[in-house]
């Protein structure tokens, strides 16, 4: 009998959603005309790892809408993975602000031999659990948690419970939703293994954002957005918005990939990235010049970035934080970009005032030939692609980027790429009966970053290195030397992270939809 209490006890853990705050939520991710082909997906989207050994430890997607939170939750359990393996049995681990205090380089074995399979189930599961509690404290200004659970539901019981469950409406939500709020990332952390099984369920990945919704708060979502009147689940194809993608990476649900705030005036305002983060963000729109990635995203403190092509999200990441080191020039490029975006009041447009420009010169020390400043300030606007092109001009002796020494090695290194949807693949030889599977892909990429800054120069140094045998000691020698250039539209996302970038693979093409 008493074991009968406990039970029922423990089922009614959680509380309910009150009526109107599940009509708002429901409006807030779905909107107002919700195609069932969208609830679809959502309602059938675990976060799960792939059971192929090649792709262990990554989260598969079955459906098309829910990437974004997938691959969001992917990059940090990537972090977990790589970074803190060491340290999966402390609940802590998953605060920032303890990790900046352990800021040292885990490689395990699995990694060091670019070897996936031997992950165990535990490691993998408590990586998760640190994703995700990571998330929902980011999200909840590091103060609480909201885990959203269906009521009922026990690890024993999911399937059961889960089987003719129907969520169509904000009402059938509202039935079956049980929310608890944690202050305690102790207590969230032994919530969330508890309910691992719901998270894993087909209905993981739409609790998932639920939670961070709850934790960042309604209304400060609301406020986040540059138009709070659109759903954050897209039409006509269902994917997550980027404000889910940004919620997730920096925990507030803002519309842009800039750098703070832009504003113009007037007391308008638009949000972008508030502060440096954990895992970063690339995306195949820069390269099409429909948006510029702030400073935040692309150098996030981990190897690891979100990637966003038209209509798909998957996950570049590193083995080496060393990726992301950067040599003198690279290092002078950054802060002079830094110091003209500060004055870029075109919502990442690429150009800036007279006044503006001077401000630039002076905080970067930048001098500039009388007649060429002057050719420069003309128009009474400074682009970037043009003012960048005098730099290559300039001596490094005057501020510039012309290095007349030559001495700059080139940097070297080894990068993946993985895309959680299932596709289909050969498995075995076509021609003695090979069959068809769905899997996910892992593709091992090389990257070279050429010194100098024209393509031109560099390819003539490839040409000459390869027939003379001469080799660079300042190379990053994190991969061997890359032979072919390849190009796939995940090169163009690369290159916004590192420019002149040249990849090459061995195999299919990576796949970035």
């Amino acid at each position: 009998m008493e074991e009968a209490k406990a039970e029922e006890v423990e089922e009614e853990k959680g509380e309910r959603l009150p009526t109107d705050v599940a009509e708002k939520l429901w409006l807030m991710v779905f909107g107002n005309k919700l195609e069932k082909e969208v609830l679809a997906q959502w309602s059938n989207q675990g976060i799960r790892f792939s059971s192929d050994p090649e792709t262990t430890m990554g989260l598969v997607q079955h459906e098309g809408g829910p990437c974004g939170v997938l691959a969001t939750v992917q990059a940090y359990v990537l972090k977990y993975l790589l970074f803190f393996s060491d340290e999966l049995g402390n609940p802590e681990v998953s605060d920032p602000f303890y990790a900046l205090g352990q800021r040292r380089f885990y490689q395990s074995s699995f990694a060091a031999r670019d070897d996936f399979s031997s992950l165990t189930d535990d490691r993998k599961m408590r990586a998760l659990v640190h994703a995700m509690l990571e998330i929902l404290f980011l999200c909840g200004t590091g103060n609480r948690a909201v885990v959203a659970t269906i009521g009922s539901v026990n690890e024993a019981k999911t399937a059961a419970v889960l089987e003719g469950l129907s969520v169509d409406s904000a009402m059938d939500l509202q039935k079956v939703l049980r929310i608890s709020t944690f202050t305690s990332r102790k207590d969230a952390f032994n919530s969330l293994i508890a309910n691992i099984s719901l998270f894993e369920s087909r209905l993981g990945a739409m609790l998932f954002l639920i939670s961070a919704l709850l934790s960042r708060g309604l209304e400060r979502i609301q406020a986040d957005r540059d138009d709070p009147s659109l759903p954050l689940v897209t039409a006509p194809f269902g994917h997550a918005s980027q404000e889910v993608v940004n919620l997730l990476l920096c925990g507030e649900a803002v519309s842009n990939v800039f750098d703070g705030k832009v504003d113009f005036g007037g007391g308008m305002f638009l949000n972008g990235i508030p502060n440096d983060v954990e895992v970063g963000f690339l995306t195949l729109l820069e390269s099409l010049n429909f948006c510029k990635v702030g400073q935040y995203l692309k150098c996030p403190k981990w190897p690891i970035w979100v990637v966003g092509s038209e209509s798909h999200y998957s996950v570049l990441f590193a083995l080496n934080p060393n990726v992301q080191e950067e040599n003198e020039l690279e290092e002078r490029e950054s802060k002079i970009r830094r110091a003209f975006d500060a004055q870029d009041q075109s919502g990442g447009g690429g150009f800036i005032s007279v006044e503006g420009f001077q401000q630039v010169l002076r905080d970067t020390d930048i001098n500039f030939p009388s007649d060429k400043l002057e050719d420069l300030c003309n128009a009474g606007i400074i682009v970037w692609s043009e003012f960048w092109q005098a730099l290559l001009q300039l001596d490094k002796r005057a501020g510039g980027m012309k290095d007349p020494t030559g001495l700059m090695g080139k940097k070297q290194f080894t990068i993946y790429h993985f895309n959680g949807i299932a596709k289909s693949v050969l498995n075995g030889n076509a021609n003695i009966g090979g069959s068809t599977i769905q899997r996910p892909r892992l593709c091992k990429l090389n990257v070279s970053v050429p010194p100098r800054w024209t393509q031109d120069e560099y390819l003539a140094d490839v040409v000459s290195a390869s027939t003379s045998g001469s080799k660079d000691d300042s190379v990053l020698s994190l991969a061997p030397p890359v032979q072919t250039s390849q190009h796939a539209p995940l090169v163009d996302c690369i290159r916004t992270r590192w420019p002149r970038a040249v990849c090459s693979w061995v195999g299919d093409m990576p796949s970035i939809v």
